[in-house]
């Protein structure tokens, strides 16, 4: 394959996963000052709530069709010509689908099903509570459209809450059965969340222990790999070695980098302290995106790195193809915009390609799909 070209970025032959390697001319200085300190910090405040959103939206979009579809079925929906089933995967939390104020349903999930199913044919989820897993399982099912997920179980110190999302999520695969399961995600930074305690890494790697045996118990049609989701920092050779496969968040907004040099920043970040350590363990980014606004003027910047539709565009023409040319498994952060991050202000309610309403915003999808790698 020929390496992909792309806005101030320069080849090399010298990579640790392939000679298709993204490479910027200030990328080292910005990895050494940026990532340990925007990253961590972001990750930090984000703690307990990736499992879900907590507001409710309306149930037609003017970019997507109605919910129920064309003549009341959900699988004879609308298309919208301004979306192209570009983005490898997509990180995706039903809206009121955190605990105690849930508020997710069936219909909602169908339209953003609906939506989703234009732009990726994967998904990745952050937990169960809710009924947020069973929802999507359902509107998959529903639509009837080419989508897989990764679904996710979210923990914490409170082990009722990982006992309650593993059942939930062993039912739901007796239920749904494999056809439309990628993977079972155990854990969504919660290395991060306990400071990388070694009793946390042992924790994660009994739990995804357990998750398989429980699988291996349901005699299913095939395998489905089970692995963790953390940030970068705290992915370890060891912990990679007990997991079938890692995910960690690459975020170049909170590693305070100029929009035109984000693609291959998140690049390089992901080989360099993701990969590497991964060895012949599959490793995805499980987040990456850039926020369009900011809750306040003051927090719209962060050192070079500037929150704006203009920039979400650069980042989208500069990074998907050609993550896609360079067959990087990447999760876009995020569809839609959620309005309940509003309490952790600055650019958090903003990451959405669509608001919160489902309309997408003033940007233009690029058109390439990602092929099957």
């Amino acid at each position: 394959m020929d390496e992909p070209k792309y806005p101030t970025a320069t080849s090399s032959g010298n990579s640790s996963s392939s000679k298709k390697k993204w490479i910027l001319g200030t990328l080292i200085v910005l990895i050494l000052a940026g990532i340990g300190g925007g990253i961590a910090a972001w990750q930090i405040i984000k703690r307990n709530n990736e499992s879900s959103s907590s507001s409710s939206v309306s149930s037609t979009s003017k970019n997507g069709g109605s919910t129920s579809g064309v003549s009341g079925n959900p699988a004879n929906f609308k298309k919208d010509s301004n979306l192209k089933q570009s983005f490898y995967a997509m990180a995706y939390s039903p809206s009121g689908s955190i605990l105690p104020t849930c508020g997710a349903n069936l219909a909602d999930v169908q339209r953003d099903i609906q939506l989703l199913s234009q732009l990726t044919t994967r998904i990745r989820t952050y937990g169960s509570d809710c009924n947020a897993s069973t929802l999507v399982m359902q509107a998959i099912e529903d639509t009837k459209v080419d989508m897989t997920v990764w679904l996710g179980i979210y923990i914490d110190s409170d082990d009722t809450i990982w006992e309650r999302q593993r059942d939930d999520t062993l039912a739901i695969i007796q239920k749904y059965g494999t056809d439309h399961i990628s993977g079972v995600t155990v854990g969504n930074e919660f290395l991060l969340n306990t400071e990388g305690a070694a009793s946390s890494y042992t924790s994660i790697r009994q739990k995804v222990a357990e998750f398989k045996s429980e699988l291996a118990k349901l005699n299913l049609d095939k395998t489905i790999p089970v692995g963790t989701a953390d940030a970068g920092s705290m992915i370890t050779a060891s912990l990679a070695s007990n997991v079938d496969y890692v995910m960690a968040n690459v975020h170049p907004w909170f590693g305070g980098v100029p929009v035109d040099e984000a693609a291959g920043w998140t690049w390089n970040w992901q080989e360099e302290n993701v990969v590497s350590k991964a060895g012949n363990t599959p490793a995805y980014i499980a987040e990456t995106g850039w926020p369009t606004q900011s809750m306040t003027r003051a927090n719209a910047t962060l050192g070079g790195a500037v929150a704006g539709i203009s920039q979400l565009q650069t980042f989208l023409d500069t990074y998907v193809c050609q993550a896609n040319a360079n067959q990087s498994a990447y999760f876009y952060f995020e569809p839609f915009d959620e309005p309940w991050k509003e309490v952790y202000g600055g650019v958090e309610p903003y990451w959405g390609l669509f608001d919160k309403d489902r309309n997408l915003k003033q940007i233009t999808i690029p058109d390439c799909p990602p092929g099957n790698y």
